[in-house]
């Protein structure tokens, strides 16, 4: 009986843990509300792959297929693009160029959480290095974390934040 007890009890533990999303994090809002930052929808990580696998392979038109018609691109320079043409050309652009940028995706973390007007938004933060041609024809390489905003499968908003990758010491 006393057996039977503690089997029921730890069970139900159990499967009130498997409920309840993992906290890992918070955020704080405009006027300093804070709410949990969970753990995301991992389904996120493939579409973020496949969106990589398009840029490196200039597929434009699976990277328009990715994107939400109202699309909206921060990149570290400080501009902004808006809308899924835009962000076409720009990259129609920018591989035609000689930089011939090439990302490679290095960790990810699939996140969600209420904005100020309490609406879950769902986020993959990522972390991914780029390389490419600066203007006098030498090789760099950047690390960037990606916080890339999903909407109904959609990749809606993407915020880049950039440094140089350390060069090593010999």
């Amino acid at each position: 009986m006393k057996k039977n007890l503690i089997i029921t009890i730890l069970t139900l533990f159990i499967f009130s843990c498997e409920n309840t999303p993992a906290v890992i994090g918070t955020t704080l809002g405009l006027e300093g509300k804070s709410s949990d930052i969970i753990a995301g929808n991992t389904d996120h990580v493939q579409i973020w792959i496949d969106y990589i696998d398009a840029h490196n392979e200039r597929n434009l038109d699976k990277i328009a297929e990715i994107n939400s018609e109202d699309w909206v691109g921060y990149p570290p320079n400080g501009n902004v693009i808006k809308g899924n043409e835009a962000h076409i050309e720009f990259l129609d652009e920018w591989f035609k160029s000689p930089a011939n940028p090439r990302w490679t995706v290095k960790w990810m973390i699939a996140n969600k959480g209420e904005d100020d007007e309490e609406v879950m938004q769902e986020f993959l933060t990522t972390g991914n290095d780029i390389t490419f041609i600066d203007e006098e024809g030498n090789e760099v390489v950047e690390n960037h974390i990606h916080d890339v905003m999903f909407n109904d499968g959609k990749i809606k908003t993407i915020y880049v934040y950039s440094k140089p990758a350390p060069s090593s010491v010999e």
